[in-house]
């Protein structure tokens, strides 16, 4: 059963997919193949990262009044002039490498409401904040529509959405890393008789039963003919995906794609929303981000040296700690890039000051570039994409402007 193509399962078994649609338990995963050697690594940080703490402008005058903390727990110098997040540590030896790097004072269109649906919703959508709540598709999805031979495959959260980074008109297929489908052996003969006259979606079943058994076998390095231990391992995995999926088996599963046929990955970590108490939440989150990028790092292998990933975020946060040691909803942000195809050690950045009157309405830090021209110009560097296609489909409206050079 292992030689059976997982592409024809999930191309066949959409339907498998929304008959689950009542289990939230599992982290949205897109994938896509395309004709191209290069590899694109999306990651939605939701939230709303606060770029300021995480890429501190400690070479800035006002830093030290606006966020003292930031000063007293120490950091990672880059340059000179920014310093990294203490909890991003481990991802030194990627900037020192070149593999690593910052674009900073960036945000997308969406200004002033400050509402993570709607800033998430333009963020993926790769539109303008007018477009807010009426958003039908998303960049990457659109970008496929355009690459001849390209073949969309998405793993979605089972009982949520999928991430609308990818919907649209291009075909996409549904699985998760951790759905582990266990049913009782009378379940399974209640839904031969249900499904019996409907061949696409007993079919479609019955395949995902198998594949299931055969990737908890897999995992637990036992036959799949053995039933009794494979329904254990089956239980075994329900019961941690209810938990939630770690970045490091989000990463893994997503490296093991990328070494075949698939092009695009795209992701989403949570955790970003600091309100209150920054300085215990964030470096949670940023834990999750290391993690994940240290797992593509090792499990990518040679492939890495053709990998560009970037993570991206709603908007940023106020350039000043609020009364509960957090900070609320602001604007510009960073996007944090690595990969071997990345050029890294650097932060790109058209830096607008901290002082009180260079704050976005003297609360925010200033965007000076829209976040979707820098992504544009990985895409361009990545795949070859023209311009006149980024400008006036994949991000509608968007001038990409210079080239800020950063792919290899």
């Amino acid at each position: 059963m292992k030689s059976r193509s997982r592409r024809n399962f999930l191309s066949n078994g959409l339907a498998l997919g929304c008959s689950l649609a009542a289990s939230p338990l599992f982290t949205p995963m897109t994938f896509a193949s395309a004709p191209w050697e290069n590899r694109l690594v999306v990651i939605i940080l939701r939230g709303g990262m606060d770029g300021l703490d995480v890429v501190r402008p400690v070479g800035a005058p006002e830093f030290a009044d606006l966020r003292a903390h930031a000063l007293d727990d120490g950091g990672h110098d880059l340059d000179g002039f920014f310093a990294l997040h203490p909890a991003l540590g481990g991802l030194m030896p990627l900037w020192q490498e070149g593999d690593l790097g910052f674009v900073h004072a960036v945000s997308t269109p969406y200004r002033d409401k400050r509402s993570h649906f709607d800033g998430q919703d333009i963020l993926e959508a790769g539109s303008g904040e007018a477009s807010a709540g009426r958003i039908r598709d998303g960049w990457l999805n659109r970008l496929l529509q355009n690459v001849p031979g390209a073949h969309a495959e998405t793993a979605y959260a089972i009982g949520r959405a999928d991430m609308l980074l990818t919907r649209g008109a291009a075909r996409i297929a549904d699985w998760s890393p951790d759905a582990a489908l266990s049913l009782s052996p009378q379940a399974e003969r209640l839904l031969e008789t249900v499904m019996h006259d409907d061949p696409l979606f007993r079919d479609a079943v019955t395949e995902a039963l198998t594949l299931s058994a055969a990737d908890v076998a897999e995992a637990n390095g036992q036959d799949e003919s053995d039933d009794g231990d494979t329904m254990g391992g089956m239980q075994n995995m329900m019961q941690k995906a209810r938990s939630g999926a770690r970045p490091e088996t989000i990463a893994s599963f997503a490296a093991k794609r990328l070494r075949g046929d698939t092009r695009i990955a795209a992701f989403s970590l949570n955790g970003f929303d600091t309100h209150a108490r920054q300085r215990a939440g964030l470096p949670r989150a940023l834990d999750q981000l290391q993690k994940a990028i240290l797992t593509l790092k090792q499990e990518l292998g040679p492939v890495w040296g053709k990998t560009a990933v970037v993570a991206m975020t709603e908007f940023g946060r106020t350039a000043r700690v609020n009364g509960s040691g957090g900070t609320d909803h602001g604007t510009a942000g960073a996007m944090v890039l690595a990969g071997g195809a990345v050029r890294g050690g650097r932060v790109v950045s058209d830096w607008p000051g901290l002082d009180e009157a260079a704050l976005y309405n003297r609360r925010d830090l200033l965007p000076t570039r829209d976040l979707r021209a820098h992504t544009g110009w990985m895409l361009r560097g990545l795949f070859g994409v023209e311009a006149q296609l980024l400008e006036s489909t994949v991000f509608p409206g968007l001038d990409l402007g210079g080239n800020p050079g950063l792919i290899l």
